[in-house]
């Protein structure tokens, strides 16, 4: 069982910068693979980016490549979500998940996540 809490998000001007934090309980954090998906309001859950296990590898929506940088520190149990260079259309909930497999083809698939944050809302003016 893993309980994820992020946190981090806010009111932001397009060009700014924000940083978003996912705090993972037990001691099993470091066995998962790490994901943040975002909804904005209106449409459906969209994958942004996962990171394995020890963090050497990372896999990015093609949105938010270069722009975003996702990293983990397994001592804190906590993953990060780095977003620079913010837009109007990165405006949304974003959430954290889990999941036990490192595999590619079901990066961006939602259902292969089995463990889900309550979401934390950036918003991006123009």
């Amino acid at each position: 069982q893993v309980q994820l809490v992020e946190s981090g998000g806010g009111l932001v001007q397009a060009g700014d910068s924000l940083r978003l934090s996912c705090a993972a309980s037990g001691r099993t954090f470091r066995s998962y693979v790490m994901g943040w998906f975002r909804q904005a309001p209106g449409k459906e859950r969209e994958f942004v980016a996962s990171i394995s296990w020890s963090g050497g590898g990372t896999y990015y929506a093609d949105s938010v490549k270069g722009r975003f940088t996702i990293s983990r520190d397994n001592a804190k149990n906590t993953v990060y979500l780095q977003m620079n260079s913010l837009k109007p259309e990165d405006t949304a909930v974003y959430y954290c998940a889990a999941k036990p497999n490192w595999a590619i083809a079901t990066m961006r698939s939602s259902s292969t996540y089995d463990y889900w944050g309550q979401g934390t809302q950036v918003t991006v003016s123009s």
